[in-house]
């Protein structure tokens, strides 16, 4: 048996097409298999192994910092049955480097670390994880005589990842995975969130981080009104942010705001992410995977009832827009002003917003280890060159 390869649907609207000697457009990557509209990049339908998706993105920073991607198909790099659908979340700070990083690193370290187990487990995720993190620091100390600001940026990393029937939720940093279930006593679809948040403005980040730190009374301090991580940063764990992880970053030339002013032995964040694993049921309907960005401004069950309520075709755009007008409305203007905005200037009155919805079928999800269909692999956002 021929094991198949992986095609690449790579969007090319964050980046003007390439014009070649003569003068004719093409995109690098392939085929795109979603639309650009501005600030928008969008697939308002597809299919994947266990079922069907929506995706969109909308940009407000002058660099997108939200970096995504859905692989549905082998989840190894082996000849393995193993099927199965990859989705990542992978919201940047402080620049786009880490998330566009993990976005081209991580899955491929998960199929790496399966093929070796030949299973997909916590542990092949965590491995995979830690790896990334690791290719990415040893990044920043290749660039750091020549591009010390690296070291400043990370990114949040939320996965979701079904496979022989379970669903895999791994998690670093506030990035956030509500399932829609259906109540059938109720006859309504529940809001159930899956995935641990890493926030210091969340009680129980601050009690795990003062023990883990108990000889540092100034780990969590409040500033601007919020609860931060060393004064600096409100997330407890992420891949990047290598100066909060090595001291031999937390040094000029790294501008002052990203130094921490006493030295530390141990890393003060963690690239370890919450793991939680469960089976699938028939009630269980969709899955929403966004950046923060969109949980700001709608509630888990907001969320849930707009998908359960909406055609499946663009509802992840739906769902980004009803945020956009809680953010409007929120300033006290219209919807229509907003949308006039530029990056940039946009990022005053919302964030990068990152949403899939991943809807699940029962009978693809059972039967999906003798999946041969097409291979896909799509990436929303900005991508390096």
């Amino acid at each position: 048996m021929v094991t198949p390869t992986w095609r690449k649907f790579i969007p090319g609207c964050w980046r003007p097409s390439v014009e070649d000697e003569r003068g004719n457009s093409s995109n690098e990557g392939g085929d795109v298999s979603g639309q650009a509209d501005g600030l928008w990049w969008y697939k308002d339908l597809g299919v994947h192994v266990n079922g069907e998706f929506s995706m969109a993105v909308i940009q407000a920073n002058i660099v997108l910092e939200d970096q995504s991607q859905l692989e549905s198909g082998p989840m190894s790099s082996s000849e393995s049955s193993l099927q199965g659908t990859f989705v990542g979340i992978y919201d940047g700070h402080a620049g786009a480097e880490a998330s566009r990083f993990v976005r081209d690193r991580l899955f491929d370290n998960v199929k790496r670390f399966t093929s070796d187990n030949q299973e997909m487990s916590a542990d092949v995720i965590k491995n995979a994880y830690l790896a990334t993190e690791e290719e990415f620091l040893s990044l920043v100390k290749k660039q750091w005589e020549t591009k010390p600001q690296i070291a400043s940026v990370g990114t949040c990393c939320l996965v979701g990842i079904i496979c022989n029937g379970l669903l895999y939720i791994a998690n670093a940093g506030d990035s956030r995975v509500v399932l829609g279930r259906l109540d059938k006593a109720q006859k309504e679809v529940e809001a159930v969130q899956l995935s641990s948040e890493h926030n210091a403005n969340l009680e129980s980040v601050r009690e795990e981080l003062q023990s883990l730190h108990a000889d540092d009374p100034q780990i969590v301090v409040p500033k601007y009104k919020v609860w931060r991580v060393k004064g600096i940063i409100q997330v407890s764990r992420s891949i990047g942010d290598a100066y909060l992880k090595s001291a031999e970053f937390n040094k000029a030339p790294l501008l002052p705001k990203f130094r921490v002013p006493e030295p530390f032995q141990k890393p003060i964040l963690t690239a370890e992410p919450s793991i939680l694993i469960q089976k699938l049921y028939p009630e269980d309907q969709f899955l929403i995977f966004a950046s923060d960005g969109l949980w700001e401004h709608l509630s888990n069950q907001e969320a849930v009832d707009l998908v359960s309520c909406s055609p499946r075709n663009g509802v992840a755009r739906k769902l980004i827009k009803a945020a956009l007008h809680e953010a409007a409305k929120k300033r006290e203007m219209r919807y229509s002003d907003l949308k006039q905005i530029d990056q940039g200037v946009r990022r005053h009155f919302h964030d990068d917003i990152t949403v899939i919805v991943l809807f699940l079928d029962g009978d693809l999800i059972s039967s999906s280890s003798s999946f041969r269909g097409p291979i896909l692999s799509i990436k929303g956002g900005e991508f390096a060159p």
